[in-house]
């Protein structure tokens, strides 16, 4: 049985919000076929960015281990040293900076394997290495190179729950029961109906 009612979690990042590119994210999901059943706008204290990237126990060893691996395979030592915590804690302090610096745009989409067609159409996490035609790959240029030399977060415009159970609890914590809408749109009977009636008058 496939989730006709599958959820995500979708942000639109402060930069996203500075490059006026709101209705150009939002209409890439909507014309996908899926149905925005949450929105917010506000600037999100640091506190409650650490705590939406730590709602994964593993985050902070995960993360911290891919940031190690790539610094090693650049010949490079990070300045954590071989502790993938402390890098990760890095990673973390300058999310929060990034997050918190301006409004972001909170949405909650609805609809058939919504999780995977958000990921598609949002892009590769790091924008120089995205695909064109994806909301990463198409409005920004940014590189972990960039970032690393900088010391900042990559900017990628986007953030999107990376699977079904990452979403229910990321929505959980953006979200309260009441600010998610139950309608129906006109759409849906094309996109899942099994047989197209009430089409011809």
């Amino acid at each position: 049985m496939t989730d006709k009612k599958e959820r995500t979690l979708v942000v639109i990042k402060p930069d996203g919000i500075q490059r006026s590119l709101i209705g150009e994210i939002v209409k890439r999901y909507e014309r996908a076929g899926l149905k925005l059943v949450g929105i917010k706008m506000f600037v999100p204290e640091s506190g409650f960015v650490e705590k939406h990237y730590l709602l994964d126990p593993g985050w902070k060893e995960s993360v911290g281990k891919k940031t190690l691996e790539a610094y090693k395979d650049k010949g490079l030592e990070h300045p954590a040293g071989d502790d993938p915590i402390k890098a990760a804690d890095t990673i973390i302090e300058a999310l929060k900076k990034y997050l918190s610096s301006g409004p972001v745009i909170a949405m909650v989409w609805e609809g058939i394997n919504s999780v995977g067609v958000v990921r598609k159409i949002t892009g590769g996490t790091e924008p120089l290495t995205s695909d064109v035609g994806t909301i990463r790959g198409d409005y920004t240029i940014d590189s972990y190179k960039l970032a690393d030399v900088d010391g900042r977060s990559v900017r990628n415009l986007v953030h999107a729950s990376g699977s079904p159970e990452e979403a229910k609890n990321e929505i959980k914590l953006w979200f309260s029961e009441k600010e998610l809408l139950d309608y129906r749109l006109v759409q849906e009977a094309i996109l899942y109906d099994v047989n197209l009636d009430g089409i011809l008058e």
